[in-house]
């Protein structure tokens, strides 16, 4: 095997050849790809772009190349050295992700080609080429792959003695393992496509590159970010986490990490973007203590997703630190944060609890003992193994012609790696080989199905055709380097398979990063050995708005599908769903927890209630009293007292009393139909029954002494039948009301939950009562205040009748009276409509005031007359019988003494012998 450090390249052409070279090489082209017609014109201006743009700076770069010859070539492109600074194209060395990746490419082709089974007799070659991480001049370098495909024309070129020159052929390469940065895999993925050299990446991982009509010759052993975006999405919903900000360094990896992170968040839904802030690429002094102040403006977010460098990583957290915020952000890490020491040395306090995501990989044990055996000796082939040599041990080898820096010692050659330094195998090593691993079995298939039984390359596979080859590379199936299985999807993808990592620091004897879940299509995630900020087992939160309390509503706020307000369901209000609340039924009230409704209590007047007691006590002494009087009539029947006051209607009198007292237990007891129905019989019967007899009598006298004025002639309708007949037709009419009442309506019972439906539904009853409204309540004593205000007229025209002449004076007394207290009762009864106690009051007041209108009634009327039969029986004796004439005299001599006491005169006293 030998090394080259001169291979035939293009890229160190004299300047003033170049625009000659791309115009050469894109005329060349036009007949062989079938692409160009698409391409021809963004070609020119962006290959001659490209290479013009950088051809200023040809005396620095590092034209070296790694080339071992086989009988297929395959290239290889890897970043052995970084960046460079001011307008360099190439920095320092880069030992693991350039020199480690790198031969594990030299490794795997050392494996294969040692493999018997494996592509027999067949030696795969390379031309491996420097990216110095940077697109622009990789995609330069990567033009070194593309030279064999370019016709070169040579009709005017002749040597010295006339012949045509002998031009080496460049080795025709047939797949290109790499690159590393995704840029600059897109870079060179361009050009590749263009002359159909297919390309299998390592480390790549942007979700552009899935792109399949636009990288259709690219694949990858690692999986896109798209991904890991989905598995950071999952652990994020896994931790109840729905308000996240994102945070990129900008820059291909970066923005389209956080891009997909973003389209799958909002294709799932469940998850906010609270900020999306990019770190820009020449961050200025404060920009990251600027970007920290952004992502404080929604502090509720405190879970960060973040997809940035190393560098950007341990400054972001450093300016967290400094703003005294450890232990705020609950970092979630890509990849490139991954189980990396370098971006949290020193800040460990601020990086406890972030949780990071690794493509599942595992250590080689075969390139281990292969890469620490390398020495100067054994390794001649890796041109820049001189240059790693004195990274790694940090010593100085002689050259000729180099002064021995004084500051460093000089390397002895004897040095072990491993041993002498530090080597921890670079992670994306085992995705090296499984993409060199790839293309060989690709190779393998490709060589049984084109030349069956040929031993080496024939004429089949001379040249190896790309779009032939890319078909078999999608369709390999082996199992890598890791015993997890190689394949490819229709984009030219991997499996995503991660491992989820966290960094803790308490509770363990060396703080590092721990294995707490994997992802590989679905995420299984132990949440019980997580653990966070200073040590705390409990999930912090990372949400916009907490959960409503049991019966709030949320109130979303505009475009941001995670945030809102929790509004109590108010009043009668019980919370529906999330977003809605419903009024309860009528006939329910809402729990305490406002979650559902529950039926309302219904009460009715307890016997033993202070609302139904005193009632009761009234109207029962009313009828002990009523009894009382009833009982000494029956019992002085025939005495002249009795006789007197008009036997008869005295009777039908004191029955209507009576039931005015019999109605309070009516009003107290439990509605029914039974009792509704004589509730309203009753209610206004009594009354009608006191006032028609009370009227009757009134009217009579009226009539009497109205006739005797007149005439000499009595009036008619006075005898006690006729006084019978009369208040029974006045009964009759409040009879006939109820009756014809009780046809349109029946009478029965209802739950009244308006009633008593303050603002607090605690406080909500429903009343169980008749079907009678307080209009049908007054409707039916209507009729009574009608016959008790003709009384009331009556009583008024004859107070100028003498005194004991058929109780005239008390009947006035008694209907006053009795208005007085009926005057009071309807503003006390409509007066507590807005009462919790309203039934109750109205009842009370109801029964109250009618066993007060019969008590008056009783002891105005009556009391006197029992007074005198039981305790002065001497006074109960015939008086002389009164004539009609002596009816009229008493009238003609009322009517004189009035006259005469209104003209001044001297009163004349009546003759109260008749």
């Amino acid at each position: 095997m030998t090394s080259s450090g001169s291979a035939p390249s293009l890229l160190p052409l004299p300047h003033h050849h170049h625009h000659h070279y791309v115009s050469l090489l894109i005329g060349q082209t036009l007949h062989q790809s079938p692409l160009w017609p698409r391409l021809a014109l963004s070609l020119w201006i962006w290959i001659g772009g490209q290479v013009i743009q950088v051809s200023g700076s040809h005396q620095h770069f590092h034209p070296h190349s790694i080339k071992i010859p086989g009988d297929i070539t395959l290239g290889g492109l890897f970043p052995i050295h970084a960046r460079g600074p001011h307008g360099l194209p190439c920095g320092e060395l880069k030992k693991e992700k350039g020199i480690h990746r790198m031969e594990a490419m030299l490794y795997a082709l050392d494996q294969i080609n040692s493999d018997p089974e494996l592509l027999p007799n067949i030696t795969l070659g390379v031309r491996i080429l420097d990216t110095c991480s940077r697109d622009t001049y990789a995609l330069e370098q990567s033009l070194t792959f593309v030279q064999a495909l370019i016709q070169k024309d040579t009709s005017d070129i002749r040597c010295s003695n006339g012949e045509p020159p002998l031009i080496r052929k460049p080795e025709r390469v047939v797949g290109v393992i790499g690159a590393s940065a995704s840029s600059v895999s897109i870079m060179v993925a361009n050009i590749l496509r263009l002359f159909e050299i297919p390309q299998v990446s390592y480390a790549s991982t942007a979700p552009e590159l899935s792109d399949n009509n636009r990288y259709d010759f690219f694949s990858r052993v690692v999986p896109p970010d798209s991904y890991q975006a989905q598995a950071m999405l999952d652990i994020v919903k896994a931790l109840g986490w729905n308000y996240v900000s994102t945070l990129a360094s900008e820059g291909n990896y970066g923005e389209s990490g956080v891009d997909a992170f973003m389209q799958i968040s909002r294709e799932a839904g469940g998850v906010c973007i609270a900020q999306s802030v990019k770190i820009p690429r020449e961050p200025t002094a404060g920009e990251f203590d600027k970007i920290i102040r952004r992502l404080m403006e929604t502090s509720n977010a405190r879970g960060v997703i973040i997809f940035a460098n190393e560098d950007d990583i341990k400054r972001v957290l450093e300016a967290a630190k400094r703003t005294n915020l450890t232990g705020h952000f609950l970092f979630v890490g890509s990849d490139s944060w991954g189980a990396k020491s370098s971006p949290i040395a020193e800040l460990e306090d601020v990086a406890e609890g972030a949780v990071t995501i690794l493509p599942k990989r595992a250590s080689i044990d075969g390139f281990d003992q292969y890469f620490v055996t390398r020495s100067l000796e054994n390794n001649r082939r890796n041109i820049w193994f001189a240059e790693f040599w004195e990274d790694d041990f940090r010593c100085k080898l002689t050259r000729p012609g180099i002064k021995l820096d004084p500051d460093k010692k000089k390397c002895t050659g004897e040095e072990r790696i491993g041993r002498d330094s530090s080597y921890e195998q670079e992670g994306k090593v085992q995705f090296v080989i499984d993409a060199v691993y790839a293309v060989a079995h690709a190779l393998h298939n490709m060589h049984q199905d084109l030349c069956p039984g040929s031993t080496g390359v024939c004429s089949n596979m001379d040249p190896v055709e790309g779009r032939s080859l890319l078909n078999y590379i999608r369709a390999v199936n082996f199992n890598g380097s890791a015993g997890t299985s190689v394949l490819f999807n229709e984009n030219g993808d991997a499996p995503g398979r991660y491992d989820i990592f966290q960094f803790q620091m308490t509770n363990h004897s060396h703080p590092g990063y721990r294995v707490i879940g994997q992802w590989t299509n679905n995420l299984r995630l132990n949440l019980e050995e997580m653990q966070w900020s200073g040590g705390d087992k409990s999930i912090p939160d990372s949400i916009c708005s907490f959960p409503c309390n049991p019966g709030e509503r949320k109130k979303m706020v505009k475009g941001v599908p995670c945030c809102w307000h929790c509004e109590l369901c108010d009043g009668y209000q019980y919370q529906l769903d999330e977003f809605t609340c419903e009024t309860c039924p009528t006939d329910m009230r809402p729990t305490p927890n406002r979650t559902t409704c529950r039926p309302t209590p219904i009460i009715k007047l307890e016997w033993n209630s202070p609302w139904a007691l005193v009632p009761a006590s009234l109207a029962m002494l009313g009828i002990l009293a009523t009894s009382a009087v009833v009982i000494t009539f029956i019992r002085f029947n025939d005495t002249p007292i009795v006789r007197a006051s008009g036997r008869e209607l005295s009777y039908v009198l004191l029955t209507g009393i009576f039931l005015i007292y019999l109605i309070t237990f009516l009003m107290i007891a439990e509605p029914g139909v039974v009792v509704c129905a004589f509730r309203r019989l009753l209610l206004g019967l009594g009354m009608a029954i006191t006032y028609s007899a009370m009227l009757t009598k009134t009217n009579r006298i009226y009539r009497i002494f109205e006739q005797g004025k007149r005439s000499v002639t009595p009036p008619k309708f006075i005898s006690p039948t006729s006084q019978l007949l009369i208040t029974f037709i006045l009964i009759s009419v409040q009879v006939l009301g109820v009756f014809v009442w009780f046809g349109v309506v029946p009478p029965h019972t209802i739950i009244d939950y308006e009633e008593l439906r303050p603002p607090n539904p605690d406080l909500a009853r429903g009343i169980l009562k008749c079907d009678m409204s307080d209009l049908s309540i007054i409707c039916c004593l209507s009729y009574s205040i009608v016959l008790m205000v003709t009384c009331t007229v009556y009583a008024v025209k004859s107070r100028g009748v003498p005194e004991t002449f058929n109780e005239a004076k008390p009947i006035g007394f008694t209907m006053y009276t009795t208005c007085i207290v009926w005057l009071a009762f309807v503003p006390i009864f409509f007066g507590t409509a807005q009462s919790t106690e309203k039934m109750f009051i109205q009842t009370a007041t109801l029964t109250v005031s009618m066993s007060l209108s019969a008590s008056v009634s009783l002891g105005m009327l009556y009391m006197p007359k029992v007074y005198v039969i039981i305790f002065h029986p001497e006074q109960n004796v015939q008086k002389r019988k009164r004539s009609f004439k002596g009816v009229v005299q008493a009238a003609r001599m009322s009517q004189k003494s009035l006259n005469e006491k209104q003209n001044g005169e001297t009163k004349i006293e009546p003759d109260r012998t008749q």
